[in-house]
């Protein structure tokens, strides 16, 4: 998954309303194809599902974080799916946007079914309160790791 920060200070993180009918925040997050790159995925599924392409990796958390689904979601996944889903292992990297806002566009570059339904700037811990239950401890550990790049604008001069 990735959060993509504007870096104005106090920093701001984007946050995508989920299309599904639970309707909780969620970051921009999919699956590595066979062969790619975490970086490469990262940066392949801002651009599927946002649309936005003028963006840069600015820190990666340095751990793979994971949570487990609870019973219904489980239960909710493995009928549409007819799989096993137990939860998911992520990792994380924090962008900067570096185009303007007008470059999001939440039905993606056209490669993916759209997965969100609306955008806005929050601060982190807006983005923590908005996550569903089950995600929030790892939002949590997210965003310690990419704490000291959301204080300030590190570009700017003194």
């Amino acid at each position: 998954p990735s959060l993509t920060d504007r870096f104005s200070p106090p920093a701001d993180l984007l946050r995508v309303q989920d299309r599904h009918p639970h309707g909780v925040a969620d970051a921009s997050e999919g699956g590595i194809d066979p062969g790619e790159e975490p970086r490469a995925a990262a940066i392949r599924e801002l651009r599927e599902e946002t649309g936005v392409r003028s963006a840069e990796i600015v820190a990666e958390a340095p751990n793979w974080l994971t949570y487990d689904f609870p019973a219904d979601v489980k239960d909710k996944l493995n009928a549409r799916w007819g799989t096993n889903w137990k939860g998911q292992a992520q990792k994380w990297f924090l962008f900067r946007l570096t185009g303007g806002d007008d470059e999001i566009n939440l039905m993606g570059d056209g490669s993916e079914k759209p997965e969100f339904s609306e955008w806005a700037w929050m601060t982190p811990q807006q983005v923590i309160e908005k996550a569903v239950d089950f995600k929030k401890p790892v939002y949590e550990e997210t965003l310690k790791h990419f704490a000291p790049y959301l204080q300030s604008d590190p570009t700017a001069s003194s």
